[in-house]
């Protein structure tokens, strides 16, 4: 830029010298007048005379200059404005044969900003996802009414034995949770074992059915891996352990026949050919099938009407405690199978009343050791429990 406006203030000089130069013309030394020497203190001194020539060119230049530097800079912004065009994928050569025409066409919103750049909009995501971090502690649950054993290990992500044996005062019963109890739910499945004098981390996890090294890694436990010890008195967590629960179940009464035969209290009676589900809702409400729990609760309000699973005949029909059953029903289905209603409400049916798959025989109820009405529900097989989804339908 300095080049150029050098050159255009030689330029118009060189103009200017040149057109002063053609409007005077030239005078012969021999007709020039003559002059007497001038004396410079007597002539008075004249005020120089602007060159109005040099202005004007220098105007010009100026002017010049601002309207191209303002050309580049609008030039400038126009240039960075423009959209840039997509750029086309590659087409493979199979089909390079397609039309543009042919290639479905996708319509996005597209949005300007202030800068006049296009862009795709994107929706506001207001929802910010927090991992959940891992829990090596214990921690208290109070629990509420319409709480049961399964829903509560299941919003912590644990097994409902384990709930069972940490503790204590369920009895190993999941009938005995009540509103108000409070709970302490460990962060993993297992129990909490309280150190004893010679006890060895092989010993203890042989014990709870687990292993050492799951003792001695669960970082709850703060075990110094470079020298493991645990002092005698201290609470461990097991996890993965394991251990015997208690069998909360009414005796089998009558025995059961085989094949339709005399061996139960009543003489024998109907055989079942199938078994069909004891309820009009197949919800489980309260608690699975489980260690601690050897049956199902089926979600059934009060008064709602109970079932026969199966042909048979009555073998027990009793109100009252009985060991938490409440009022309880049992049915002999004649082919070494036994099912069991208890927390009824009403009993439909006595002792040895033959029934027919799907005749009512109760209603169900809140009796016992239960909260909120609900049918549990025992199918026993020569005497021992099996879950019920194996047999019902």
């Amino acid at each position: 830029m300095k080049k150029i406006l050098e050159k255009l203030r030689a330029f118009f000089s060189a103009l200017g010298t040149k057109f002063r130069r053609h409007s005077q013309p030239p005078l012969s030394a021999s007709d020039e007048p003559a002059t007497q020497p001038r004396d410079p203190a007597a002539q008075p001194q004249k005020p120089k005379k602007i060159d109005l020539f040099s202005v004007v060119s220098w105007a010009a230049t100026l002017l010049l200059a601002a309207g191209m530097l303002g050309g580049a800079v609008y030039y400038k912004n126009a240039q960075s404005a423009a959209a840039a065009p997509a750029a086309a994928p590659t087409a493979s050569p199979a089909k390079q044969t397609q039309t543009t025409a042919a290639l479905p066409q996708l319509e996005a919103p597209i949005a300007a900003s202030g800068n006049g750049v296009v862009s795709i909009g994107r929706k506001l995501q207001l929802k910010t996802h927090i991992p959940q971090r891992e829990r090596y502690e214990a921690v208290a649950y109070r629990v509420t009414r319409g709480d049961a054993m399964l829903s509560i290990a299941e919003k912590f992500n644990l097994k409902s034995e384990t709930l069972l044996y940490v503790n204590a005062q369920l009895e190993d019963n999941p009938h005995n949770l009540k509103p108000g109890m409070e709970l302490t739910i460990p962060p993993v499945d297992g129990l909490y074992y309280t150190w004893k004098e010679g006890d060895t981390f092989e010993s203890v996890a042989e014990k709870f059915d687990t292993t050492a090294d799951a003792i001695i890694n669960f970082p709850g436990n703060r075990v110094d891996l470079t020298n493991p010890k645990i002092e005698p008195g201290e609470t461990v967590m097991i996890p993965g352990g394991s251990r015997a629960l208690k069998d909360w179940l009414i005796p089998t009464s009558g025995g059961s026949s085989t094949g339709g035969g005399s061996a139960n209290i009543c003489g024998g009676g109907p055989v079942a050919g199938g078994f069909g589900w004891p309820a009009n809702s197949h919800n489980i409400s309260g608690n699975g099938y489980g260690p601690g729990h050897l049956a199902i609760d089926i979600q059934a309000n009060e008064g709602e009407p109970v079932y026969a699973a199966g042909s048979g005949v009555v073998t027990m029909a009793q109100g009252g405690w009985n060991y938490g059953y409440g009022n309880v029903i049992q049915i002999d289905h004649g082919n070494g199978y036994v099912t069991v209603y208890a927390h009824l409400s009403v009993i439909n049916v006595g002792v040895c009343t033959p029934v027919g798959q799907g005749a009512v025989i109760g209603a169900a109820g809140n009796t016992g050791n239960s909260f909120g009405a609900h049918l549990h529900f025992e199918v026993r097989l020569n005497g021992t429990n099996v879950n019920p989804y194996t047999v019902v339908q």
